[in-house]
């Protein structure tokens, strides 16, 4: 336990135990007018019975009061609600904000899981009745497109009261863990839609934790779910490490080989270079999402601390880091390319601010799109174009010249509007987006989406980049990437007027990782070289073109000519690759290139993971069901089509025998050797009531048993959509896993009457580890790669197999789990 969770633990321990003694402690809240005294509220708790008082927010905590005069007083003077409609925007504020869910658009299971949420989850809560209030229907958000998302004002609360809302909550849960549903904010649904991205765009999320707007972005990319490898990629970015992973477990969730996530300062990202017919070239990026960090005065409704420590301080502190993350957005996106700039603020300084002035310093080379045409059905304000700057204290600055010097550290000359007239015409800061509360039921937000015309003005010259590239720290070279100032020396294009001394400076840059490069390892960036912080990372290793490991692999699968296998990596340079990654060819050149430039936390998908048994069937890689839908179009042999009786027995029994399975299955499997296979399901459109998209599953085939190899919450995902009762299944599940542990007791009790001491006390304890592993750590069906036979002719050899190989894979499953 860390240092602040003690801490946290002692605080709460003295509160509990300051409620128990009663009367002591009568400090008063500081809760504006109407305030009560903790003493008072204990005994009004004690008199009651505690009941009235957990009603508030905190559970034993007086409700935090939803005031603060400085904010309204601000708001109100800056006139950005329209005149009649304040206290509808202040009632809307103090409101809960509305729980909204996303189904993921580029899987062919959209459909399906809208048929199923509509047929019958929201059916379900019709007439329905908690603590004698109706339950209000769940309702799509008409500018969304194709009812893919939705809104309701069920709290956690509410769902766990009611066993109906209960189920409806564990679909919520496990199918968000699968990464078919995303719970997100309404309006921060808006940013990836106004981006209009394409299959074959280059995208930089540069503040992207958590990841819900980088889970969009990854849809999009993959509209085509015919196309495993889209031409496009997204780069997600975050400065901070440890939000970083975060970003990682929403990503994986949707299983693209399109997906890198870096850790760097977004207002200092380093350019990127990329290899483009044996020639070097920076990478600039055809679609930018720049959220950047807020004060997040909009999201009052959902963190209500913001009610009492909302201060104008906050945005005058944020100005200036949110004016140079766009810059360096702007410096980094191609021409022609499209910016969208946005945050969960209503604040003026924090927007029209950083737009008009980003705009006026970019000469003509940007303009802001005119997207009033886009998602119709959203409700939206125009940008202002009047404001003005208030201290935390109250007084107000209407220009520049205004403010006294020893208050122009903190206020800023591009914090005001623009004066001259025919400029501030030309900017069209009109066209801008501020999302209301009050006007859909909403957060508040703004979004401003920006088109390059042309580079910046800064750019135009010859970069001073080149002037540095040979100084050396170490043994690398520093860049301009790599300075604090995101704008001063980071160049953007070549000029057409390059000289030669430019391009031998260009050649001595690459001449360090060029040795790194033909033998594919990307390893993290030297210490010197950047200020890096969290964990160091493994480096990414790509298979070399002649490696013995690939052979097998891929006269086992049949895999065809056109497989990528120059875009397999690993996490290793030394000792047994345990587990075999995917990128796309795009993200491949962006690693090779770019190794000492950038800190990369994790990409690419796992596409097989070692299984020590395996070599004695002809290949020691087992599939692994992330990759599957991307290492399928590729795969010839192994396939076996099974019906939808067929899946159902395979995600609801552990160990299923083959006569279980159709005949037509059976005999397919009769003449294919033991090992990992692919199970293929193909909707029959003649049985319309049926599962009506395809399924791709990893599955083991043994003598005499055949197996599904699908983690827990998205088994239970292709159940539900099958119209399975995932309750009952889940308690089968439970009895199957009981009897197959005695089953394997009572196996290894024979086995050790048969085998010698030593093997005797090897086999036992390798057998006990990973059963307990298992068991502890997840479903059997998740972490087996070969079934424990229920019948087997041959005990002693069989048993061998099984321990050997059930401990060999929970070891590499527990080691792709720390990796991961």
């Amino acid at each position: 336990m860390g240092r602040r969770a003690r801490d946290r633990r002692r605080q709460q321990q003295q509160q509990q135990q300051r409620q128990e003694r009663g009367g002591g402690g009568d400090q008063a809240v500081r809760a504006g007018p109407g305030e009560v005294k903790r003493g008072d509220e204990r005994r009004s708790r004690r008199a009651d019975g505690g009941g009235a008082f957990l009603q508030g927010w905190a559970g034993g905590y007086p409700e935090i009061v939803k005031e603060n005069e400085l904010f309204e007083r601000y708001y109100r003077e800056l006139g950005i609600v329209p005149a009649g409609e304040w206290d509808a925007f202040m009632a809307a504020l103090r409101e809960p904000l509305p729980a909204t869910l996303r189904i993921t658009g580029y899987r062919s299971h959209a459909k399906e899981i809208l048929h199923c949420l509509k047929e019958k989850y929201f059916r379900e809560l019709q007439d329905l009745e908690v603590d004698g209030q109706k339950v209000e229907m769940p309702q799509s958000l008409s500018w969304y497109p194709e009812e893919l998302a939705w809104h309701t004002n069920l709290s956690r609360k509410i769902l766990r009261k009611s066993p109906l809302l209960e189920r409806f909550h564990q679909f919520l849960v496990s199918e968000t863990e699968c990464g078919n549903i995303s719970r997100q904010e309404a309006v921060s649904m808006i940013p990836p839609l106004l981006l209009d991205v394409s299959p074959h765009h280059k995208i930089l999320d540069m503040c992207a934790a958590p990841g819900s707007k980088t889970g969009q972005l990854i849809e999009m990319l993959h509209a085509d779910m015919n196309v495993p490898f889209p031409s496009g990629f997204v780069i997600a970015n975050d400065v901070d490490n440890k939000r970083c992973y975060l970003l990682v477990h929403q990503a994986k969730r949707l299983n693209s080989p399109c997906i890198m996530v870096v850790n760097h300062d977004a207002s200092s990202i380093p350019n990127l270079q990329i290899d483009v017919d044996g020639r070097k070239e920076i990478l600039f990026y055809d679609r930018i999402l720049c959220d950047v960090p807020c004060s997040g005065d909009g999201t009052m409704r959902k963190n209500i601390d913001v009610w009492k420590k909302w201060t104008t301080q906050n945005s005058l502190q944020l100005h200036g880091l949110q004016l140079r993350i766009a810059t360096r957005g702007v410096e980094q996106l191609a021409e022609g390319g499209r910016m969208v700039y946005s945050t969960c603020s209503l604040n003026p300084i924090e927007n029209e601010a950083v737009i008009a002035s980003l705009l006026e310093k970019s000469q003509g080379a940007l303009e802001l799109a005119d997207v009033s045409s886009e998602l119709p059905g959203l409700k939206r304000m125009p940008g202002i174009t009047k404001w003005k700057v208030m201290m935390k204290d109250g007084q107000w600055f209407e220009e520049w010249k205004d403010v006294p010097s020893n208050r122009q550290s903190q206020i800023r000359p591009t914090m005001f509007p623009v004066k001259d007239e025919e400029k501030l015409k030309t900017m069209n800061l009109e066209r801008c987006l501020r999302i209301l509360p009050h006007h859909q039921n909403t957060g508040g937000f703004f979004v401003a989406v920006l088109i390059k015309k042309s580079p910046m003005p800064w750019n135009k010259r010859q970069p001073k980049v080149h002037q540095k590239l040979p100084e050396r720290t170490g043994d690398t070279e520093v860049t301009a990437a790599n300075s604090g100032n995101g704008s001063d020396c980071i160049f953007e294009e070549p000029t057409l007027g390059e000289n030669e001394e430019s391009k031998k400076m260009q050649e001595l840059q690459t001449l360090d990782t060029e040795q790194s490069k033909k033998e594919g390892v990307c390893g993290p960036p030297p210490s010197k070289k950047m200020k890096l912080f969290g964990f160091k990372e493994d480096p990414f290793v790509f298979l070399p073109e002649d490696d013995p490991l690939f052979l097998p692999i891929q006269k086992f699968y049949a895999l065809d000519p056109s497989f990528p296998k120059m875009n397999l990596l690993t996490r290793t340079q030394e000792g047994k690759k345990r587990q075999l990654y995917m990128v796309s060819k795009e993200l491949r050149n962006v690693l090779l290139n770019n190794s000492e430039k950038m800190k990369v936390i994790n990409t690419g998908i796992k596409v097989w993971s070692r299984n020590s048994d395996g070599e004695q069937f002809g290949c020691a890689f087992r599939l692994a069901q992330e990759g599957i839908y991307t290492l399928y179009p590729f795969i010839h042999a192994r396939i076996i089509n099974v019906c939808i009786e067929d899946v159902k027995i395979l995600l609801t029994q552990e160990n299923p025998f083959l006569s279980k399975f159709s005949s037509e299955t059976q005999k397919k499997v009769k003449d294919m050797a033991m090992g990992s296979i692919v199970l293929k399901y193909d909707p029959d459109p003649e049985k319309p009531h049926d599962l009506q998209c395809p399924i791709v599953l990893c599955g083991w085939q043994g003598k005499t048993s055949l197996r599904a190899f699908v983690p827990k919450n998205e088994r239970l995902h292709y159940l539900r959509m099958m119209g399975v009762e995932v309750f009952k299944a889940k308690r089968k599940e439970e009895e199957l896993e009981n009897k197959t542990e005695e089953e394997v007791q009572h196996r290894l009790v024979q086995t050790e009457e048969r085998m010698d001491v030593e093997d005797k006390e090897h086999d036992l304890v390798t057998k006990m580890e990973a059963e307990i592993g298992e068991e502890s750590s997840q479903s059997p069906v998740e972490n087996s790669a070969m079934e424990i036979e229920n019948k087997i002719e041959d005990l002693d050899q069989s048993s061998k197999n099984a321990n050997a190989h059930v401990g060999q894979e929970g070891k590499d499953t527990d080691a792709s789990n720390v990796k991961d």
